[in-house]
């Protein structure tokens, strides 16, 4: 049998990112050993029952010197400190790569804390959510034909980056680039508004003395609508501070579109709403979602 691609990857934060990365990577006999990290012991354990795991790291002095590919996997808010603690003792061929769905403040995070180190650093997102989260919801198969993009720095070696990308695809990803700030843009207009919204409906009607009642009516429409207001809380609030400006720039925009229908609602302007919902509706028709 030839050597794996990847002698030996370490993780930090074994849940549904990163234990698919790990169980993605074994499915592609592209991995020797995975050493795991987390806040929790009781999911470190279970990664390793699952078989994410070959190890439950006790140090990262002892691990990161001989790992090929470091990938963080924690919520975008924890991530400074852990580069603050990973940059002495990373490897000279060490890669680090990340699965946060900012990339403007995780790079600003990993120019404060990795200093010298910062070329080893390619930072990625994978595109490849579910509401289950914990390294039981982890699937070998959750990156396929999946996008994953990647936003190089300035710093980095074209094969470093091809080294980080070959890692995507061999989880069956669909590898694109843009710069940090292009992906923190496009996200806020297609994922991290309509989180925003879907929180903000449930939201508004939990507050309500009826609630049971309107929620005993709610069918598909609502169930598709508010599907991704089951997300992790904590993980959508760093999301959201961390793409604060973007964010509050795409919510302007969909007030004033709110506006706009409700002037139209206003006026028993049947032709606007027809006229709007026409050209959403053709929009959405053509739209595979690949």
């Amino acid at each position: 049998m030839s050597e794996p691609l990847f002698k030996k990857i370490v993780i930090f934060g074994v849940g549904l990112i990163g234990g698919s990365f790990a169980l993605a990577l074994r499915k592609a006999n592209a991995v020797g050993e995975v050493v795991g990290f987390g806040r929790s012991t009781a999911t470190l354990q279970q990664a390793q029952q699952l078989g994410i795991l070959d190890r439950i790291g006790s140090d990262p002095a002892v691990e990161l010197g001989d790992a090929d590919i470091v990938l963080l996997a924690t919520p975008v808010g924890q991530m400074a400190k852990l580069m603050a603690s990973i940059a002495p003792h990373l490897g000279a061929h060490t890669l680090v790569t990340d699965g946060g769905s900012t990339k403007g403040d995780v790079v600003a995070a990993a120019r404060a804390n990795l200093g010298g180190k910062i070329a080893q650093f390619i930072p990625a997102h994978p595109i490849a959510g579910a509401e289950k989260s914990g390294a039981a919801a982890a699937q070998a198969d959750l990156y396929q034909d999946k996008k994953v993009v990647l936003t190089p720095l300035p710093e980095n070696t074209p094969e470093a980056v091809m080294q980080v990308r070959r890692a995507w695809e061999l989880c069956g990803a669909n590898v694109s680039e843009l710069t940090p700030q292009q992906h923190d843009a496009v996200f806020a207009a297609v994922s991290h508004l309509p989180h925003l919204l879907s929180f903000a409906l449930v939201h508004d009607l939990a507050q309500r003395d009826n609630r049971d009642l309107l929620l005993s009516f709610a069918a598909s429409g609502f169930r598709d609508f508010t599907r991704i207001a089951a997300s992790s809380p904590e993980m959508w609030r760093d999301i959201c501070m961390a793409n604060r400006e973007a964010l509050m720039e795409e919510l302007g925009r969909y007030m004033q579109e709110l506006e706009g229908l409700h002037k139209a609602l206003a006026e028993a302007d049947a032709d606007k709403l027809e006229e709007v919902f026409s050209e959403a509706r053709k929009v959405r028709g053509n739209w595979t979602g690949q």
